[in-house]
C-alpha cells in the first residue's frame, strides 16, 4: 500500500504542470540562481597589452578596484613575447569583495572546471509563463520559459558598474516580467529537475 501510494506521488511530480515547473525552477534558482561574471580564479593578472587593448578585464577590473572590491599590485613576471616588459597589473579581491565571490561550479568550453565564480546578482522566480515538451517520450524534457525577481549586488548600482558591466544590467532591467528566461528540464524519479547546460 505504502509503495503504491509513493508510486503515485512520483508519477503526479513527474507530470508536466505548471506547479512542478514552479518547483524546480524556484530550486534550480535557490541552488543556481546567482548571476555571476566568469572571473573564475583569482588574482587576475592584467599585462600592458591587454591594458592596451581595452579587453574586458582591462575594463572591469579597475572598476572594481574603485569600488573596494579588488585592489591592484604591479608585479614583475617572466618576460614573455606576450609580455615582454615582464610585468603585470596583479589584481585580489578585498575582503569586501570575497563576499561575492560564491561556490558555482562552471566546465569551460576546454574542460577546464571552476568551482567558484565572481556574482553580480542573485535571481528567484517571478513566474512559469509557457514550456514545450519534447517529443522523446522514453526521456521526457520540457523547455521551461519564466520570468524572475532580482537581487542585484549592492555596488551595482553604482554608474561605472552598470557601464563595464551592461549584460548584467540587461538582467536586472529585465526582471519583474520584462525579460523572459528559459530553462531545460528532465523528469527524473522525484519529478522535473533543471540542468546546468541542457
Amino acid at each position: 500500500m505504502l509503495a503504491g501510494a509513493l508510486q503515485a506521488c512520483d508519477s503526479g511530480a513527474a507530470a508536466p504542470t505548471r506547479e512542478n515547473f514552479q518547483h524546480a525552477i524556484e530550486s534550480f534558482l535557490a541552488e543556481r540562481g546567482d548571476l555571476c561574471l566568469a572571473m573564475f580564479d583569482w588574482p587576475i593578472d592584467l599585462t600592458p597589452a591587454e591594458a592596451g587593448a581595452r579587453g574586458r578585464h582591462a575594463l572591469q577590473l579597475p572598476v572594481l578596484e574603485k569600488l573596494g572590491l579588488a585592489r591592484s599590485t604591479v608585479v614583475e613576471v617572466a618576460r614573455t613575447d606576450a609580455d615582454p616588459q615582464g610585468v603585470v597589473k596583479r589584481y585580489e579581491l578585498t575582503d569586501a569583495g570575497r563576499r561575492f565571490y560564491k561556490p558555482h561550479a562552471h566546465t569551460a568550453s576546454g574542460g577546464v572546471a571552476h568551482a567558484n565564480d565572481f556574482c553580480a546578482a542573485h535571481l528567484s522566480l517571478d513566474r512559469v509563463v509557457d514550456w514545450q515538451i519534447g517529443p522523446d517520450r522514453s526521456h521526457p524534457q520540457a523547455l521551461v520559459s519564466y520570468t524572475y525577481h532580482v537581487e542585484p549586488a549592492p555596488w551595482m548600482k553604482d554608474a561605472d558598474a552598470q557601464r563595464v558591466f551592461p549584460m548584467v544590467m540587461r538582467v536586472i532591467d529585465g526582471a519583474d516580467g520584462q525579460l523572459q528566461l528559459k530553462q531545460a528540464l528532465v523528469a527524473g524519479e522525484r519529478g522535473w529537475v533543471a540542468r546546468p547546460g541542457l
